[in-house]
């Protein structure tokens, strides 16, 4: 949320506790009323700490553990357009419907991400190429 400041201005130690509370409040509202969301976070309960043991080098840690944190910073994207959709117009209209298709699509996209740079990296080694 915009402060009323000018954009070049330093927020301060008061303006990053509000927005770090603000982030809180959001990440608490996906939990209690996303049910997506809730089971995103736990596989990634199960794929983060997985990803860090099986990744043999940083750069595969983060592919690993990255791709995952990709998938749940998409699905809040999803939800907070759902949430505006839902607040202006809870009926069917087109473009809505359209626009809640293009975000889940995004979340679909991350998720076929995930399983690329899983596949891609641990396969061979499990198949011992």
């Amino acid at each position: 949320m915009r402060d009323g400041r000018a954009s070049n201005v330093p927020r301060g130690p008061r303006g990053v506790l509000r927005a770090a509370r603000w982030s809180l409040r959001g990440l608490a509202a996906a939990w209690r009323y996303e049910a997506s969301f809730r089971l995103e976070v736990c596989v990634a309960a199960v794929l983060l700490p997985l990803g860090v043991w099986l990744g043999q080098s940083p750069v595969e840690r983060v592919l690993l553990t990255g791709t995952v944190l990709l998938v749940l910073t998409v699905e809040l994207l999803n939800s907070a357009i759902e949430t505006v959709i839902e607040r202006f117009d809870p009926g069917f209209h087109v473009l809505a419907g359209r626009a809640k298709d293009l975000a889940s699509a995004a979340v679909f996209a991350a998720m076929l991400n995930v399983a690329a740079c899983w596949l891609l990296l641990l396969l061979p080694r499990w198949l011992g190429t």
